[in-house]
């Protein structure tokens, strides 16, 4: 399927957003690690101070005085395949480390901080070699089989960034792509959720709130958190392509406007097909613009719209498999949250459950 404007982007399996959670570390004497997690750029006031000093967005630890390094554990918002780390010391300058390493792991159930302390060093395996930063910049750090032979390519739930010897870091990105546990896509589930294998494949426009915001779990607080695109004045409409958890039937859908008042759209079409046979001569088209309408609707600003496909103004064919849809905005204007609830099909159950095997340690 083609796709124009914004492009598909490696999920930050780590978000704040999307469930990722610090569970440990030894040290947050500054500036609180769960900072780390946090959606949006690192912000810096260069009046604020606190007992302690100087006030950051990030993780600080304080001046080392003692042989050791710096760490903080933390668990993924979903199991996942990871295939990059940013390390982000913005706005420190004169107190970032002078390298980092990160490890990761599988680790079964919801182990707390007691339980991470006492973990043997041979369950975390190297993700990311020990890699020199820069003050006030980003470090990207591939993770490959040259790189990490033991975790390309696998599932891990936790990471471990270990910083040498100590300073500051703004914010951790754990990019890649998410591999749910196939016994939790069983039944009726949210098929877009990021968390559940739904990913945005491209969008017309992100010029105020990116597209993936969409996804995200929970409801959204301001505008902030939701897609919304530039005004248009040339007449056509914006758009959100969408791959799906795998092939599905869809049965209900969830298009929310909160936090948009004066900007909703006039109207919103949702558009789906199977492409799984695409390019076989057998498939429904590459073009979005033609696939079956699944929904077709006028929605209220600042409300949460919940419809059973097959009711009134949702002609969607539920006995359809789909695996992408298309999300329109009429002309434009901006949403909090889509949800498409339903349930895979055989062939999707299957091959969850085989990605499941495959990326085990």
């Amino acid at each position: 399927m083609s796709s124009t404007g914004q492009t598909a982007a490696l999920t930050d399996l780590a978000s704040r957003v999307l469930g990722g959670v610090v569970v440990t570390c030894n040290d947050q004497f500054y500036a609180d690690a769960s900072n780390l997690l946090l959606p949006h750029p690192p912000r810096y006031d260069p009046d604020a101070y606190d007992a302690k000093g100087k006030v950051y967005d990030g993780w600080e630890t304080r001046r080392r005085r003692t042989v050791g390094d710096d760490w903080v554990v933390v668990r993924l918002a979903a199991p996942g395949e990871v295939e990059r780390i940013d390390v982000d010391t913005a706005w420190f300058r004169g107190n970032y480390p002078a390298a980092a390493t990160v490890h990761g792991a599988w680790l079964e159930g919801f182990p707390g901080p007691n339980d991470v302390w006492q973990l043997p060093e041979h369950v975390w395996r190297p993700l990311a070699p020990r890699t020199p930063l820069t003050g006030d910049a980003v470090t990207s750090i591939a993770v490959t089989p040259e790189t990490s032979p033991e975790l390309a390519g696998r599932r891990v739930s936790h990471v471990r960034l270990t910083i040498h010897p100590d300073g500051g870091v703004a914010r951790l990105r754990v990019l890649g792509r998410p591999v749910p546990d196939p016994a939790l896509l069983t039944g009726t589930v949210d098929l877009a959720a990021t968390e559940n294998g739904g990913r945005v494949l491209g969008s017309s426009n992100e010029f105020y709130g990116s597209a993936d915001h969409l996804l995200a779990p929970g409801r959204a607080a301001t505008m902030a958190d939701g897609w919304e695109n530039a005004r248009r004045r040339d007449g056509g409409n914006d758009w959100v392509d969408l791959q799906l958890a795998g092939a599905g039937r869809l049965r209900r859908v969830e298009v929310d406007t909160t936090c948009f008042v004066g900007n909703a759209p006039g109207r919103v079409v949702l558009r789906g097909a199977d492409l799984r046979s695409a390019g076989t001569g057998a498939g429904e088209g590459a073009d979005p613009a033609s696939w079956p309408v699944l929904l077709d609707l006028h929605p209220q600003p600042d409300t949460r719209h919940v419809l059973a496909l097959g009711a009134a103004g949702a002609p969607g064919a539920t006995d359809r498999a789909v695996t992408h849809v298309r999300l329109e905005a009429h002309p434009d204007g901006g949403m909090s949250r889509l949800r498409l609830w339903g349930e895979l099909d055989d062939d999707a159950l299957a091959a969850a459950a085989r990605r499941w095997e495959e990326t085990a340690l």
